[in-house]
């Protein structure tokens, strides 16, 4: 089971979202870099370190659900190999189930 516990199509919009978001935040920091107020430069600088940490967070938290893929497709390979009929049944009661909620629409 992924450790995340985010379903996959929902954590892919969500890692999309966030590096849609750090890089609009850079474009927005390259636009506004002529400003001089010295109130300005200090709020700029936090900005970019929160950025930074942001960009840091991203990445780590990439890597953590690609860890949990792995480990999961890992641990599904490992069952289906020690119990091969079991998983034929599963695999055969999840189609049934899935026919069935598709034959109700």
């Amino acid at each position: 089971m992924d450790k995340i516990g985010l379903g996959g199509d929902i954590r892919d919009r969500l890692l999309e979202d966030l590096r849609l978001v750090v890089k609009d935040a850079e474009d927005l920091l390259r636009s506004t870099g002529q400003q001089v107020d010295e109130g300005y430069r200090a709020a700029r600088a936090r900005f970019e370190s929160t950025l930074s940490n942001a960009r840091g967070n991203l990445s780590t938290l990439e890597g953590r659900v690609a860890d949990g893929a792995r480990d999961a497709l890992d641990t599904t390979q490992q069952y289906v190999k020690e119990n091969p009929w079991q998983a034929v049944g599963i695999g055969a009661l999840a189609g049934l189930a899935i026919g069935l909620m598709i034959g109700r629409r």
